[in-house]
């Protein structure tokens, strides 16, 4: 497989993680089949670092994700948006790192729009990328206007 589709598979996969992480489109299921067994999900710099920790393992991460996903009241609405960034394909792992915009709206009423930076490392396997470490941490961060 050549480099260039093994770049737009990674991407994919990535895009396909945060469309599940959205509210309230979620598919039931697909979460757990992006990641590996022994992936490793964490929050960097001082605010993420405290707020997410460290979770390590395939279930562990499906399940904190989903601590923050329908059927619990987190967010009323919730969209992130990737934006372009690099990817490094070397046999079969990739790094990417990728500014990422999140817009949400919680079940509090308050809404933010947030800029964080993601760094994933996946294993690029026969059906598809898996991400085996991801870190994301908290650029930027702001408040947004109420609902009218």
């Amino acid at each position: 497989m050549s480099g260039e589709s093994s770049e737009r598979r990674v991407v994919d996969t990535l895009a396909r993680y945060l469309a599940l992480c959205d509210v309230p489109v979620r598919a039931e299921g697909e979460l757990g089949d992006l990641f590996t067994e022994d992936a490793v999900w964490e929050g960097g710099g001082g605010e993420y670092a405290e707020k997410f920790g460290r979770t390590e393992g395939r279930e562990a991460i499906v399940g904190m994700l989903s601590a923050y996903l329908p059927p619990t009241p987190h967010f009323r609405t919730n969209v992130h948006l990737l934006l372009p960034g690099t990817v490094d394909v070397k046999g079969g792992t990739a790094q990417g790192s990728w500014p990422m915009q999140q817009l949400s709206h919680y079940e509090s009423g308050f809404s933010e729009i947030m800029v964080a930076k993601l760094d994933v490392t996946f294993r690029i396997g026969p059906d598809h990328p898996r991400i085996s470490a991801f870190r994301t941490e908290r650029l930027f961060s702001a408040p947004l206007a109420g609902e009218r």
